[in-house]
C-alpha cells in the first residue's frame, strides 16, 4: 500500500501593540489592565520579574507594584515579584532562566496568565526566552525601562541569553503580548545609558528614514541634555521603523540570511564578548556603526566625506567610537566575529551597509585586510576630531 504525503499549509495571524504612559504603577492609571483586559470572573495571575538596577532607582516600585493589583484586583492577581540583577551579564547564567522557571511553576502560572518582564532590554531578553519555554509559551508583556530597550530591544520578537561564549546561541522568537514604555523610568537613568539607546535610533535612521536621521542631527544638544520631548519622539520613531520592519518585512522570524536592522552589529556583538560586556549595547553598536561606515568608504560604497560626516554627528552625540584592541590577535578574534554572524542565521554571509543615509546595502564578501585596514582608520579619525 503506498502512502501518499499528508501536507497542509496554514497561516497564523500576530498582533501586539505598542503603548506609551507615564507613572504606569499609579492606581487611577489603566494602562497595564486595558492590555489585559480580563473579566471580573477571570482574574489574570500576574508575575513580575524587576531588573534590580530599577528597583533600586524606584525604591517603592515593588510596593507599587502590590498595591496596583490590590487597586485592580477584579482583573489582577498578583502571585509574586522576582528580582534579577540586570545588564547583559545576567543573560550569561542560564541559571536566572531556572529562577524564573520556578517562580511560573510555583505560582501556577499557565498560558491565559501574565509573566511582566520590567528592566533593560537584557533582563528583557532573559525573561522572554523563560516564558516562551514555559508551558510552550506563556503570554508575557514587557515594560522596558532604558532609552535602547524602549526603542529597539523590547519592541522586537526575539528571546535569548547567552550560551558557548556566543551572544543569543539560544533563544526564541515568540511575540509579547504588548509592549509598554514608561517615560518616567528614563529619568533615573545613567548618563551612559541615556546615550547609548540613541545608537539604535541612529541606525534605524541610517538604514530607513533620512529624515529621521535629520532630525537627530538637528537634535542633538536637546538630546544630550536630556529633554523630554526630543527623546520621546527619537523613542517612539525607531520603535516604529523597527515594528514595521517586522510586520511588513517579509521575514518576522529570519528564516533568510539577511539582518538589515543589523547594522553595525557584527562587531558589536563580538566587542561586548570581548570586553566581558564592560561596553553598553548601544555604545557597541555605535562602534560597530562607525567601523562599517570607514569600511563602505574604503570600497567605494559611501563617500569618505558623508561617513566622516556620520562619525562626527555620533561623537558629537556623545559617543566614544575607538575601537578599544591593540594586539594583532585581539584584531583578528574581532573579525571572526564576522562568520560568528553568518553562522548565527546560515546560509550566504549578509552584512548591511549604507550608500547614502536612508540606503542601505547588503554586501555578501568582506575583504578582511580592509576591515582591519579600517579598525586603525577609525581610531585615527576619533583621535584627530577630539584633539
Amino acid at each position: 500500500m503506498e502512502l501518499r504525503p499528508i501536507q497542509y499549509t496554514f497561516t497564523q495571524t500576530y498582533s501586539y501593540g505598542l503603548y506609551f504612559t507615564e507613572r504606569i504603577f499609579e492606581p487611577e492609571n489603566a494602562t497595564l489592565c486595558n492590555t489585559i483586559r480580563a473579566d471580573k470572573n477571570n482574574r489574570r495571575k500576574v508575575l513580575f520579574v524587576v531588573d534590580r538596577g530599577v528597583s533600586e532607582a524606584h525604591p517603592t516600585l515593588k510596593k507599587d507594584i502590590n498595591l496596583y493589583c490590590k487597586h485592580h484586583h477584579d482583573i489582577l492577581e498578583f502571585t509574586q515579584v522576582v528580582t534579577l540583577p540586570g545588564g547583559e551579564v545576567v543573560k550569561n547564567d542560564p541559571g536566572h532562566v531556572d529562577k524564573i522557571l520556578k517562580a511560573i511553576d510555583l505560582n501556577k502560572i499557565c498560558r491565559h496568565s501574565y509573566v511582566i518582564a520590567l528592566g533593560g532590554g537584557a533582563l528583557i531578553d532573559l525573561v522572554g526566552y523563560a516564558a516562551s519555554i514555559a508551558h510552550r509559551g506563556v503570554r508575557l508583556i514587557r515594560i522596558p525601562t532604558t532609552v535602547l530597550s524602549q526603542n529597539d530591544a523590547a519592541v522586537g520578537v526575539k528571546n535569548g541569553i547567552n550560551l558557548r561564549g556566543k551572544k543569543n546561541f539560544v533563544g526564541s522568537f515568540e511575540i509579547p503580548h504588548a509592549v509598554i514604555n514608561d517615560h518616567h523610568f528614563l529619568t533615573t537613568l545613567e548618563e551612559r545609558d541615556w546615550i547609548a539607546g540613541i545608537a539604535e535610533g541612529v541606525k534605524v535612521a541610517l538604514i530607513k528614514d533620512a529624515s529621521f536621521y535629520q532630525y537627530i542631527s538637528h537634535h542633538v544638544a536637546d538630546l544630550k541634555k536630556r529633554d523630554k520631548d526630543a527623546m520621546q519622539y527619537l523613542i517612539y520613531r525607531c520603535a516604529e521603523l523597527h515594528m514595521e520592519h517586522i510586520a511588513i518585512g517579509g521575514d518576522p522570524f529570519e528564516k533568510g540570511s539577511s539582518r538589515p536592522l543589523d547594522f553595525g552589529h557584527w562587531s558589536a556583538h563580538k566587542l561586548e564578548q570581548m570586553t566581558d560586556y564592560q561596553i553598553r549595547h548601544g555604545e557597541a553598536v555605535a562602534k560597530g556603526i562607525a567601523l562599517d561606515l570607514i569600511y563602505a568608504s574604503k570600497i567605494g560604497l559611501i563617500l569618505p566625506a558623508l561617513a566622516d560626516k556620520i562619525i562626527g554627528l555620533l561623537i558629537d552625540i556623545g559617543f566614544d567610537l575607538e575601537i578599544p584592541l591593540s594586539t594583532a590577535a585581539q584584531k583578528r578574534e574581532l573579525l571572526s566575529g564576522i562568520e560568528e554572524f553568518r553562522e548565527h542565521l546560515g546560509g550566504r554571509l549578509t552584512i548591511t551597509l549604507i550608500s547614502s543615509i536612508g540606503q542601505k546595502q547588503d554586501v555578501h564578501e568582506i575583504d578582511m585586510q580592509k576591515m582591519e585596514d579600517s579598525i586603525a582608520t577609525l581610531n585615527n579619525r576619533v583621535k584627530a576630531k577630539i584633539a
